[in-house]
């Protein structure tokens, strides 16, 4: 095959080159429309990248439209690198989730890594101080060897490059699932802080102004990533590490410090960093959105590699690299802001008023394109829909009724769970505390961080139940967002938004472009409903291995602001002693349970029901006791059910509790009926919680025993050592990835 640069037009026509980089046919004969001509090998290259899924959304923009974006808190929202809320007092908070899913599967440590490196870029390019990492994560079974190596793996490139990068990791979430035996899901999140004067924009202005680059130099990692990101995993997968870049998490550190300098200097006209399709992207993108055009000169590019080309510049997603627009003649200021940090400032081109993207290379114009054909005018397709057959046989099912003869040994089968037992073995390897602001540390239902200087603390959390939105993916859309709002209000604080990592297997088959819209549909309803607009977010589509797709993941990541420190809630019970109130009824809501797929060894029928109504009265009146100061902890029912919950709550300090139920046993103890809460209030505080908590009812309370009991309709059902309860939980992932099966 002739060289990258010995590549003619004619031959990518004839040979249809631009397939093998994921462009069909009709998408090319596109391109050759908008330029009038046929492109040459760095054009196509452009097009390539840009019209990818991962950059475009060519199949998921007309869903995305669906999303409420806006509300009185809303700063900035979808179309930037990060979303930003306010959060009073001239602050904001500023968020999103990326996924890096390919990568990972064919190089967990790096994939994992740099998915970290690239979501803390998105943040800080928006001007803010990155204060919190958290991620969501999907695996097989922890039986099979290279999904302990995948797992291992992934925590450990999170834990490498967010522990040396100087931001902590406080929270997210682990699911274990054959779904996911092919084709790994690692979404990682960042949240930052932001002064409001201090908000950015990535965007290219005023003509004549210098585009500059700055940080890592270019190498040939992460060539045509974008596209790698936006087709099936397949055995050629592993030939697709050159796909992969490599972090460097100090210089990373470096380059935050030096671009948060840099955004209090009045040269600077926009930022953005180099990501997915790398220079192309940050380039095009920024000149799109301010409604100019851009010349770069190839030559003046940082290098790593000898004799790199014009395409594996342009296309290269080496890490640690961003992208200034600086006002003409003040570069020098700049440079020297950099030089500082030991990193590279280079001038590479100039902001023109002709809307053109044009590349010069060794004295040669070696691009010249409209600068809207590669961000605006990228195709969008409305794929067909089609209702799959399982659902319809599911929604046909007769409700799933679990036969459990030892209630105990359920109870401690579901805690040995992967998907419900510690995950201790995961965040003992992340730094949560490095920056001094955790409060609550990984484990709760949300991580807590104070806002230095004020009495204001903000409540994290990741979440998605992938089994329910495979049974119904609309309902399981609402639950995915109505569960990430549960989790922030027993924190303590009222959800501000959210940002979305929606992982999907191929648009093109119409069953899961079905999920696609059902799942959006869900979730659009309950943000509308819980008064959360989503800011930002991410698709990630093609998540298949060997013609089977994952479960639908929409995972929701949402942030809420606690007005002060004082109402900090925690998941555990906290003194014994304490009462025990359970909020919500159980139903026997076992399709996509834990217990169903313990039992069954596979998950159908209906989801639970969940009313959006019942679930936002619920959460505004918790949160009112919480900041009336009634509430001594406040845990959120959901896998594995009450029982579950309710062993969750003692293991911090290994209290005991005596509990009386009443009504069937095996929905009282593991049903999954959503909208429910397990409470604890002081004896003093009895009267007022049960003034403000009407649909409240007292079912115990905390013993200093160590014991579990639990009685159902006056019969003992399980009385058990809470430390027996706390072994199972707290050794099942560890003793699985030492398991040499």
């Amino acid at each position: 095959m002739p060289s990258m640069l010995e590549i003619s037009p004619d031959q990518i026509e004839r040979n249809r080159l631009y397939a093998e980089m994921g462009l069909s046919d009709q998408e090319y004969k596109q391109v050759v429309e908008l330029l009038g001509r046929r492109p040459n090998h760095t054009e196509i290259g452009l097009f390539s990248v840009m019209w990818s899924e991962h950059c475009s959304y060519k199949n998921s923009k007309p869903l995305l439209k669906k999303f409420p974006t806006e509300g009185p808190q809303v700063l900035q929202g979808p179309g930037e690198g990060a979303g930003i809320i306010d959060i009073g007092d001239d602050q904001a908070v500023v968020f999103k989730i990326e996924s890096h899913n390919h990568p990972s599967a064919v190089e967990p440590y790096q994939g994992a890594a740099t998915g970290v490196g690239g979501i803390i870029r998105d943040v800080f390019s928006m001007g803010a101080r990155p204060i919190a990492l958290l991620n969501s994560l999907r695996f097989g079974s922890l039986k099979h060897p290279r999904i302990k190596y995948l797992f291992e793996e992934v925590v450990r490139g999170i834990a490498g490059y967010g522990n040396c990068v100087g931001v902590p990791t406080v929270g997210g979430e682990v699911q274990f699932d054959d779904a996911y035996e092919g084709n790994p899901l690692v979404n990682a999140m960042c949240v930052g802080l932001i002064d409001h004067k201090d908000i950015q924009k990535g965007i290219a202005a005023g003509v004549g102004n210098t585009v500059m680059y700055v940080g890592a130099k270019t190498g040939r990692d992460g060539i045509h990533g974008a596209t790698f990101a936006s087709e099936e995993l397949s055995e050629e997968a592993e030939s697709k590490r050159p796909s992969v870049q490599v972090g460097d998490p100090f210089m990373e550190k470096l380059l935050i410090e030096a671009c948060l300098e840099v955004i209090n200097h009045d040269a600077l006209i926009g930022i953005q960093d180099m990501g997915a399709a790398g220079l192309t992207s940050s380039a095009s993108e920024m000149a799109s959105k301010a409604g100019t055009g851009m010349e770069m000169n190839l030559d003046h590019i940082p290098q790593r590699e000898l004799n790199m080309s014009p395409y594996e510049m342009m296309l290269s997603e080496s890490q640690e690299r961003m992208l200034l627009v600086i006002e003409k003649g003040r570069e020098q200021e700049i440079r020297k802001i950099f030089e500082k940090y030991d990193l590279e400032a280079v001038a590479v081109g100039e902001v023109i008023e002709e809307r053109r993207f044009r590349l010069s290379h060794k004295g040669k114009v070696v691009a010249d394109v409209p600068v809207d054909a590669l961000a605006e005018d990228a195709p969008v397709y409305h794929q067909p829909s089609r209702v799959p057959e399982y659902f319809k046989e599911f929604q046909e099912m007769e409700d799933y009724q679990p036969i459990i003869k030892d209630y105990e040994k359920t109870l401690i089968d579901l805690l040995k769970q992967p998907t419900i037992a510690s995950k201790e073995w995961v965040y003992d390897q992340y730094d949560s505390m490095v920056q001094t602001n955790t409060v609550v540390t990984p484990g709760s239902d949300a991580a807590v961080l104070r806002v230095r200087g004020t009495k204001k603390a903000l409540a994290m959390t990741t979440d998605c139940n992938s089994r329910y939105i495979y049974l119904d993916p609309e309902m399981g859309g609402k639950i995915a967002v109505a569960e990430a709002a549960r989790n922030i209000v027993c924190a303590g604080a009222r959800p501000l938004g959210l940002t979305d990592g929606l992982n999907f297997g191929s648009p093109e088959n119409p069953e899961i472009f079905w999920q696609m819209e059902k799942s959006v549909d869900g979730m659009s309803e309950a943000c509308e409903q819980l008064e959360a607009p989503v800011i930002s977010g991410n698709v990630s589509l093609y998540n298949e291995s060997y013609g089977k797709a994952i479960y639908p993941t929409p995972i929701v990541g949402m942030v809420g602001l606690i007005e002060d420190t004082d109402h900090i809630t925690r998941s555990d019970f906290q003194r014994s002693g304490d009462l025990i109130y359970v909020i919500g009824k159980a139903q026997a809501d076992f399709g996509g349970s834990e217990l169903q797929g313990i039992l069954e060894g596979r998950h159908f029928g209906k989801p639970p029901h969940i009313d959006l109504g019942v679930e936002k009265e619920r959460q505004n009146h918790l949160l009112a006791a919480i900041q009336a100061g009634v509430v001594q902890s406040a845990h959120d029912i959901s896998e594995g059910g009450l029982a579950v919950a309710l062993a969750e709550n003692l293991f911090a300090q290994q209290f005991g509790c005596k509990v009386e139920l009443e009504g069937d046993t095996v929905a009282e103890l593991f049903s999954e009926t959503q909208s429910r809460f397990i409470i604890s209030v002081s004896p003093e505080k009895q009267k007022e919680w049960e003034q403000l908590m009407t649909e409240a009812v007292l079912i115990g309370h905390v013993t200093d025993d160590g014991e579990y009991r639990l009685n159902v309709n006056g019969e003992p059902i399980i009385h058990t050592a809470t430390n027996k309860l706390k072994d199972a939980w707290k050794g099942a992932i560890p003793c699985l990835v030492k398991s040499k099966a």
